[in-house]
């Protein structure tokens, strides 16, 4: 099977001009144009199947924006091969964009003035969506992120999770088969959030919608991505299951335990007691050492448990660390 999207040693620099200060500095910025590269991204290769749903997760300026923008047709790369369902996109742009979706946080992509609905009409034209398409494009979506009550409303008025809403159901009115996401739920409260990654789920595993979302809030990883992709200093650090991330760079999991009598003694080889509150104990294990399974069976072997619960890391606390200690670097 042919690769939805396939980049191959991806390369992006930047010239950014030095700039001097001061009286002198204004004279030689006339005659003077120093520049420094900037590597955006550097050498990057990955490929994604149709019908996967892939996060691109980096701290800022680590080159995830640059690389969405090349695959839109935004930017020309400095080099490399670049394919999108066999387009090349920044040569094939007005053929290629209209099988693409592309979803940019807190940019509109709707008129300003116009209510929501007659932007969505413009759209229909431009895209040349045959009505009956079209139709039952929209009824599906103002039922799944509740348009109703802001269709007929100028999208100057609209809120921002409005807004985004309404940017998510123009950007697949045409039924894109890809579709980019940059940060769809910045600065979104937790009922918008929701509906949106709902809605995002929705498209890739009932229309098979392939899907890369670039996010801060790893809380949309968690729910929606099962592959995660790292990039940090334009360069990709880490491709694979977020299972896998999990396990590689978690660090220790925790076992909470309700006991039915009061013990004096809780522990238990393989975990350590990190806190006791009248019966309910709390454990912390490395994932390395002991397996959650064998944990319970010694526990359950010396104690008599009411109830259990096995807690993760939070991904984001794993994330920052790969980062702060450059763990992907070693």
């Amino acid at each position: 099977m042919l690769p939805a999207i396939l980049v191959n040693q991806l390369h992006k620099e930047f010239r950014v001009f030095r700039h001097y200060r001061g009286t002198l500095g204004a004279v030689r910025n006339l005659f003077s144009r120093d520049y420094r590269l900037v590597k955006a991204v550097d050498g990057v290769s990955f490929k994604i199947q149709p019908g996967e749903l892939v996060g691109y997760l980096g701290p800022n300026g680590a080159g995830k924006s640059t690389t969405i923008k090349i695959l839109t047709g935004i930017l020309v790369p400095t080099s490399g091969q670049v394919q999108v369902n066999g387009w090349v996109p920044w040569r094939q742009r007005r053929v290629y964009v209209a099988r693409i979706g592309a979803v940019f946080g807190q940019r509109n992509t709707l008129w300003w003035d116009l209510p929501v609905i007659e932007s969505f009409d413009l759209l229909r034209h431009i895209y040349r969506i045959k009505l009956d398409r079209y139709r039952r494009n929209l009824e599906h979506f103002r039922q799944m992120l509740a348009l109703d009550d802001f269709l007929n409303t100028p999208v100057r008025s609209l809120s921002l999770g409005q807004l985004m809403r309404a940017n998510l159901a123009a950007a697949q009115l045409h039924d894109p088969e890809v579709l980019f996401l940059d940060e769809p739920t910045i600065g979104l409260d937790v009922v918008a959030k929701e509906r949106i990654r709902q809605f995002i789920k929705h498209l890739n595993q009932q229309r098979g919608t392939t899907v890369i979302l670039t996010t801060h809030d790893l809380s949309d990883v968690e729910k929606l991505c099962q592959r995660v992709m790292m990039i940090d200093h334009g360069r990709l650090l880490f491709d694979g299951q977020l299972e896998e991330l999990r396990r590689r760079f978690g660090g220790e999991r925790e076992l909470v335990v309700d006991l039915a009598e009061d013990y004096t003694d809780v522990s238990v080889p393989g975990a350590q007691v990190v806190e006791r509150e009248g019966l309910r104990v709390r454990y912390r294990f490395a994932r390395e050492a002991i397996t959650a399974s064998e944990l319970i069976s010694r526990l359950s072997a010396r104690y008599r448990l009411v109830d259990l619960s096995v807690k993760e890391p939070e991904i984001e606390a794993t994330v920052r660390r790969i980062y702060e200690e450059r763990l992907l670097e070693k």
